[in-house]
């Protein structure tokens, strides 16, 4: 199948650090690439794909001017025999292909703007467009109004390093951006709470909003010794940090649509603890694979009982749910699916 790969160019594709969305997309080519597809990506003009790349940018206040520029390169892809395209990006930059027969697959990462879901069914001729969401909570936001399948993100299993066995004083994990949203400050307290290390790992946002969340609500908690702020970290690193943290902590205080680093820890074997927001209860099933909790008193105590989590059954959740070719088979039957071709 001859397939067109869009996401939106602003992190090269795959990404150094941060860039959940150009990850998910790297793994898919490799494995559409594996199972003898032809695929072009229209991303970042400094990735990496291993595939065809069409490099195209887009200013950083995203306008009208852009959205021209790039529908005048993407409108191409209906006269050039592709028998399908894919976006993971802006839907408005797929505008004027809306209206071809060609096959689109739009897959949400976070939740839609409706009016837009609406309006690209209203002007694509029928059968020509589906959806795809990374869980079933976006999927509810999209399904009233048109065509959606749910396909969950995943990892590349050889990326991430079982670990069986950790030491007894393993610390727990906080890996994600420093912000309220994330819960780092609820992570704190529940490892103080709990006598347990936690080391935090990740970006804090520029915004002043972010900078002051770090300033008043973490960073006087970081004693270097039970608590300890990391910073970003590589592959290699997030690796070694997973792999070695009795688990990992999601307190997440909004609906998480669905959060790759979850199944970064399971790859590793390390439980997760989160609480009952968004596709959390989707990715960890309570008391299997890890604890959903509904206060802060309750993932306290699914830290002191992580023990009765067997991390080999962590990494058999990641394997048989999460995983990059679970992932490429259940996009690669919706193209199917979607073009009748095989």
């Amino acid at each position: 199948m001859k397939i067109a790969i869009i996401v939106n160019p602003l992190i090269p594709v795959p990404p150094e650090q941060y860039g959940g969305i150009e990850r998910i997309v790297f793994m898919l080519i490799q494995e559409l690439i594996e199972n003898g597809h032809d695929v072009t990506l229209y991303a970042n003009e400094h990735s990496q794909p291993g595939c065809k790349l069409i490099g195209y940018r887009e200013s950083a206040q995203y306008g009208v001017k852009d959205m021209l520029r790039i529908n005048r390169l993407t409108s191409k892809i209906a006269f050039q025999h592709f028998d399908l395209v894919h976006t993971f990006g802006r839907m408005n930059n797929i505008a004027l292909l809306m209206l071809s027969r060609i096959p689109k697959i739009v897959s949400y990462q976070l939740p839609p703007t409706v009016s837009q879901v609406k309006k690209a069914v209203s002007i694509a001729p029928k059968n020509s467009l589906r959806f795809t969401a990374c869980s079933n909570y976006i999927a509810g936001k999209i399904s009233p109004f048109a065509n959606v399948t749910t396909i969950y993100n995943g990892v590349d299993i050889n990326d991430y390093q079982f670990n069986a066995h950790i030491a007894e004083d393993a610390p727990l994990t906080f890996l994600g951006r420093i912000q309220q949203e994330k819960g780092t400050a609820i992570a704190i307290q529940a490892a103080k709470k709990t006598n347990q290390k936690l080391v935090i790992a990740g970006n804090i946002p520029n915004e002043a909003q972010h900078q002051q969340y770090f300033n008043e609500q973490v960073k006087p908690h970081i004693d270097g010794e039970q608590i300890k702020y990391i910073g970003p970290v590589n592959d290699s690193q997030k690796n070694e940090l997973l792999r070695n943290s009795k688990a990992f902590l999601m307190p997440v205080t909004w609906d998480e649509p669905f959060g790759i680093v979850m199944a970064e820890a399971l790859a590793c074997g390390t439980p997760v603890i989160g609480f009952k927001r968004g596709a959390v209860p989707e990715v960890v099933t309570n008391g299997f694979n890890g604890f959903v909790c509904d206060s802060e008193a309750e993932m306290e105590a699914a830290i002191n009982n992580i023990g009765s989590v067997g991390r080999k059954t962590c990494r058999q959740v990641a394997e048989q749910k999460f995983s990059a070719g679970v992932l490429a088979k259940q996009y690669e039957d919706l193209y199917q699916l979607a073009t009748g071709k095989n």
